[in-house]
């Protein structure tokens, strides 16, 4: 101490304070730091002084804590950083660290922690894509059924974009029959054009546990549309996991057991246009989408195939006739062609537009169905 006070005194007057400095066994950083204490404190700021930090969290102002358990409360389903960007949006720009967020909200008991699962992989009837803008690629499924406040069986649709988090639809629908869904998807369809390929899961109506390759009617209509199908894996809802992630933010509409279709309307608003995405640098997936170049331009008469051969799917028992034999496709095929393409071994590949079904052997009228990994 003795030391310092003598270097400051003399560091007032001196005309070489790098050699100064050396003297003292110091770095001339260091000593201009001693120095400018010097000046400001006096001698008393010759002593030792704490490490500690100046300021962290726990001396964050009451009322910006306050405002932020506010925003959790407004929004009790999103994340630290979610809050974290909705606060710095009404403070034009400024906020406190991730780090704060996430100390505050963890000591308010107001997160949660994530839970993560493995399970093995299984075969199933998938379309490779990279998903690189809008419309590669959208996701359906039904949202967990509940018990509205009037006593009403709520079990509503959802369609989402996967690049851009868009939910292009959450609709309560009468029913998961197909001309219910096939309703939803063709106002969706002339709203927003055709995507490239569609996701579900294997439950109806997208799938069917025992059709030719879990097809069904609304499946087929969409493969006729030039839309290409994705299924996850029976069992394996982590296959379409961001879709399921979603839909644990809409269950803040299940606690409130909401029905009405206007509540559901105002919440996919403000998901899409206010809550900013993590993987999307924090922007809103309002900010991201646009809609497909492709239109919708009404359901085509039939599938072209070209120079193909091709055999009209019977409508009432899914049947074709090849050389004056019956042979059974699908039932979800009716009314519909398929492309016939001969093969090296007196077979036939079967195709439903740009779908391969299996193989047509027309020495035994039998018909074999493609194996799913195939597709895959």
């Amino acid at each position: 101490m003795d030391q310092r006070k003598e270097f400051v005194l003399r560091a007032v007057s001196s005309t070489n304070f790098r050699e100064l400095c050396e003297e003292y066994g110091i770095s001339t950083k260091t000593g201009y730091k001693w120095r400018q204490r010097f000046f400001e404190q006096g001698l008393e700021g010759m002593s030792e002084q704490s490490r500690r930090p100046q300021s962290h969290a726990d001396q964050l102002a009451e009322e910006v804590i306050c405002e932020i358990i506010r925003l959790k409360q407004g929004h009790p389903r999103w994340g630290p950083r979610k809050i974290q960007e909705l606060y710095r949006r009404k403070h034009q720009g400024q906020a406190p660290s991730e780090s704060s967020f996430k100390r505050i909200l963890q000591r308010a008991g107001m997160t949660v922690p994530r839970r993560l699962k493995r399970v093995a992989q299984t075969g199933r009837l998938s379309c490779a894509i990279e998903v690189t803008q809008p419309n590669d690629l959208w996701t359906v499924d039904f949202k967990g059924w509940w018990k509205s406040s009037r006593g009403l069986r709520i079990e509503p649709l959802t369609v989402r974009d996967q690049y851009s988090r868009m939910i292009l639809d959450m609709r309560v629908v009468a029913d998961a029959r197909t001309e219910s869904v096939r309703q939803c998807f063709e106002r969706l369809f002339q709203c927003y054009g055709l995507p490239r390929v569609i996701r579900s899961d294997n439950g109806s109506p997208f799938a069917s546990t025992n059709g030719l390759l879990g097809l069904t009617r609304l499946s087929v209509w969409w493969l006729a549309l030039g839309i290409d199908l994705d299924r996850s894996r029976p069992g394996c809802p982590q296959d379409n996991c961001e879709h399921e992630r979603m839909h644990r933010d809409v269950c803040e509409l299940q606690e409130r057991r909401e029905d009405d279709q206007e509540a559901f309307d105002l919440w996919r608003q403000e998901f899409n246009s206010e809550r900013p995405h993590e993987a999307l640098g924090m922007r809103t997936p309002g900010e991201v989408y646009h809609r497909s170049e492709r239109d919708y331009q009404g359901t085509p008469e039939d599938i072209n195939y070209g120079q193909r051969p091709t055999r009209r799917v019977h409508r009432n028992n899914g049947t074709i006739s090849h050389q004056a034999e019956s042979v059974f496709l699908s039932m979800a095929l009716g009314g519909w062609s398929v492309g016939l393409s001969p093969r090296t071994d007196g077979l036939f590949d079967v195709w439903f537009s740009k779908l391969l079904l299996g193989q047509l052997d027309p020495q035994t009228a039998s018909f074999r169905a493609s194996d799913l990994n195939s597709n895959a």
